[in-house]
């Protein structure tokens, strides 16, 4: 089984990797090979019995997309993207990275011929919806995004869904909620807040939050974000039909509830750590996105979610204890 991995850099990308190193099979099949690309190399330790190569490149190069698939991978998961923030602010970037890097992949994978169908798994987002919503979005509800990210997003799963049709590929997209809580610093997207105003009062920081208080939120957590990718990496894809994308389960919670939640299990001087300082811009972009979701296509095929947001809370305690 050779593995190959497109944002492999990342927080979710590194996760998914020592996963894969500790269990050393997937889908019942030994891993020998993983190829972990990102536009920075990604920092691996080299694991035994398994062949790493780290590399860094940019995936709106057909010529490096082709050559990363020239190696035939059997498996490939697909996290690389230009954050929902940057790609509102670069449109150029956005289209380039999240569409183009798309088109050039799909191609490649086609170029191979009719005996290469390599299980592809795509994180898509469920910025792909745009407002006016339903009080719980299924599947079925209209993909009409309001942001240039949830556009690229949206037009990475119709390709998905086309050339899976064809029978190029045999693909997977899962739509994220918003992964909290991130470790390490803020990134660019509109939505690090989220992560922030837990993240920051743990470390005994000071956390900016820019929207209200009721703004509510899909979340789900860093370990949640791999089960999910493992679980679609290996699930039976003919239940899904012609339509291979899926809204993840999470956690329906607003700002306020996370704060209680932070309370509820650092106390109040680190809750108290959180400076409201409102930002027009996010506002704004988090207003066009959606709130709530009935996940039960994702379920009845074996996706699960996380119970509580205080269980989210107490995991990335753990997890940066574990870390040092």
């Amino acid at each position: 089984m050779r593995i190959l991995i497109l944002g492999a850099a990342g927080m979710v990308g590194r996760r998914l990797i020592e996963r894969l190193l500790a269990e050393k099979t997937v889908a019942g099949e030994a891993i020998t090979a993983i190829d972990a690309f990102d536009v920075v190399t990604p920092e691996i330790a080299v694991p035994d019995g398994v062949a790493l190569d780290a590399q860094a490149g940019d995936i709106a190069d057909a010529a490096t997309v082709k050559a990363l698939v020239d190696r035939r991978p059997d498996m490939i998961f697909h996290l690389a993207a230009i954050v929902s923030g940057e790609a509102e602010a670069d449109f150029d970037k956005g289209y380039r990275i999240n569409q183009q890097g798309m088109s050039y992949l799909l191609e490649a994978i086609r170029a191979e011929g009719e005996n290469y169908r390599p299980r592809l798994v795509f994180t898509s987002s469920i910025a792909v919806f745009g407002a006016p919503f339903e009080d719980k979005i299924t599947d079925t509800f209209l993909a009409a995004p309001l942001t240039s990210y949830g556009t690229q997003k949206a037009i990475c799963e119709l390709l998905l869904n086309d050339y899976s049709r064809k029978g190029f590929v045999d693909g997977v997209g899962i739509r994220l909620p918003t992964i909290v809580v991130r470790p390490g610093k803020p990134n660019k997207a509109a939505s690090s807040f989220f992560s922030g105003i837990i993240r920051e009062p743990l470390a005994g920081q000071e956390a900016i939050l820019p929207v209200a208080d009721d703004v509510r939120h899909w979340v789900a957590s860093p370990a949640s974000a791999v089960e999910f990718l493992m679980h679609a990496a290996t699930m039976d894809t003919d239940v899904l039909g012609a339509r291979r994308c899926l809204t993840m389960p999470g956690l329906s919670v607003t700002i306020a509830e996370m704060i209680e939640a932070l309370r509820e299990v650092a106390g109040d001087e680190v809750a108290g750590r959180i400076r409201r300082e409102p930002d027009a811009v996010i506002e704004k972009i988090v207003a066009g996105w959606p709130r709530d979701f009935d996940a039960s296509r994702a379920t009845s095929v074996g996706f699960s979610a996380d119970r509580s947001f205080a269980d989210i809370i107490r995991a990335h305690i753990a997890d940066e204890a574990a870390r040092g």
